[in-house]
């Protein structure tokens, strides 16, 4: 077993205890609608707006869409938290998205339903083991992926998420850029062979993507031989050579709508679920196999500190007092420069496909 392996064994192991207790937290229909009632009300007397990113609970992405709050990726939900008005930003995800969402606006507030919702991407690369790999390659451009602490961003010179990581890489191998990736060793080996580009990969994986079993998926187009199968670029190789289309949480949802396939198998957490219904009503979402033969299923294709935002956590949010985001200040200005150089990147792309419609 490799190192990487190693750390994550580890982390599969403290996140168990996580997914018993969000077996356990199963609340009535009187219940459930009491908490999103205080939470309407807590939200309009703070000033504050729900951001959510797909992989949360279908209540808790409902709740963040009936109160004008956003549903989306971690790239949509740092440029809608910057752009609101609201002085408070709920940000119901992971740590790091609270993290981004703070540099971003520092003059708002940043709350979270808990900080011990994290991303195994993020324990797995620590800044300072992270900057002594940087150090022995100066010559390499740093690109980390958005799942990644304020520490590590501040040391990178791009920031990309899923939805452009191919552009970015395309980008700097056009300019004969050499590139460190961090952390998701599965993203950068689709980016590296998608582009050609020099990579230098970080030995990082999602706990949820990297259970994704290229044979379960073969045995269930077997049984399913009219779906297409759509699948996060997080994910092992042996699964995206299987797929009909690899692409972001935003771009898996738009392949479902557009594709003529009225059946899909998806590799990606079933948090997305929710979107994927409510964009494409009249198609039907089987959830890709995590586990082979005599094999564990471990998150079982839900992250379970996703998980961790549920309605107790969220009513809980605004007197919690210990849930509050902070990023060091100086840490925050390197790291802006990653950030911004993302948004305008994508704010770029997002123009040419305008003008080449």
């Amino acid at each position: 077993m490799s190192i990487a392996e190693q750390k994550l064994e580890l982390i599969r192991e403290q996140v168990q205890a996580h997914l018993d207790q969000a077996e356990a937290a199963q609340l009535s229909p009187a219940r459930e609608a009491e908490l999103i009632e205080q939470i309407k009300q807590r939200l309009v007397a703070e000033n504050a707006v729900i951001v959510a990113h797909y992989y949360t609970s279908p209540v808790v992405q409902a709740l963040a869409e009936e109160t004008g709050g956003c549903v989306s990726d971690s790239l949509e939900m740092a440029r809608f938290g910057h752009d609101h008005p609201a002085q408070t930003l709920i940000v119901a995800g992971v740590k790091f998205m609270g993290e981004t969402a703070k540099i971003l606006t520092p003059d708002k507030r940043v709350l979270m339903p808990t900080l011990e919702a994290t991303c195994s991407l993020d324990i797995g690369c620590p800044a300072d083991e992270f900057a002594a790999f940087c150090d022995q390659h100066p010559d390499r451009e740093v690109v980390v992926y958005a799942n990644t602490s304020a520490a590590v961003k501040a040391r990178a010179d791009w920031v990309v998420t899923s939805s452009i990581a191919l552009e970015v890489a395309e980008h700097l191998a056009d300019q004969d850029k050499k590139i460190i990736w961090a952390p998701d060793r599965h993203l950068g080996d689709y980016v590296q062979r998608e582009t050609g580009a020099d990579i230098l990969m970080w030995d990082g994986a999602c706990i949820v993507h990297e259970e994704f079993k290229a044979r379960g998926v073969a045995d269930m187009k077997k049984v399913y031989p009219d779906a297409a199968v759509l699948v996060h670029p997080e994910s092992p190789r042996s699964v995206l050579e299987l797929a009909d289309a690899v692409g972001s949480t935003t771009q898996i949802i738009r392949a479902a709508t557009e594709m003529p396939n009225k059946r899909f198998i998806v590799a990606t957490d079933q948090g997305i679920f929710y979107k994927l219904q409510q964009s494409a009503p009249d198609k039907e979402f089987i959830i890709a196999p995590t586990a082979g033969n005599g094999a564990t299923c471990r998150s079982c294709a839900n992250c379970p500190w996703m998980a961790m935002n549920d309605l107790e956590r969220l009513a809980l949010t605004f007197d919690a007092g210990d849930n509050e985001i902070f990023v060091d200040p100086a840490t925050a200005e390197r790291a802006m420069v990653p950030l911004r150089r993302m948004l305008d990147f994508a704010a770029d792309l997002r123009l040419q496909v305008k003008g080449n419609a």
